[in-house]
């Protein structure tokens, strides 16, 4: 776990920040365990960076988390309510914002 640095308005308090796991992999044995280790990166959700001469080359993550499409509210009703009667004309009732 790494701790992140005090701030200006509480000085004497550090807070703690968790960080992902990564794992470091020659190439040559992720050739050999390529699905194993991807099917591990799914189920872990940690991160495998793949060297090659000790050098980073690729790394390997869990895709990011799908947020829920947008779904419009516009016509979520359809097909709810039934008309009866016409809704056209005018009502025989007088309202009272009608009154001079």
């Amino acid at each position: 776990m790494v701790m992140k640095a005090a701030s200006k308005k509480n000085p004497a308090k550090a807070v703690p920040v968790a960080r992902k796991q990564v794992r470091t992999i020659a190439a040559g044995e992720f050739k050999a365990k390529c699905l194993q280790l991807m099917d591990e990166v799914a189920a872990t959700g940690e991160t495998i960076i793949i060297t090659k001469r000790g050098k980073p080359v690729v790394s390997i993550a869990p895709p990011p988390q799908e947020e829920q499409p947008f779904r419009s509210l516009y016509g979520l009703t359809k097909g709810s309510m039934k008309i009866h009667g016409d809704i056209v004309s005018p009502l025989p009732n007088e309202w009272e914002a009608d009154r001079d």
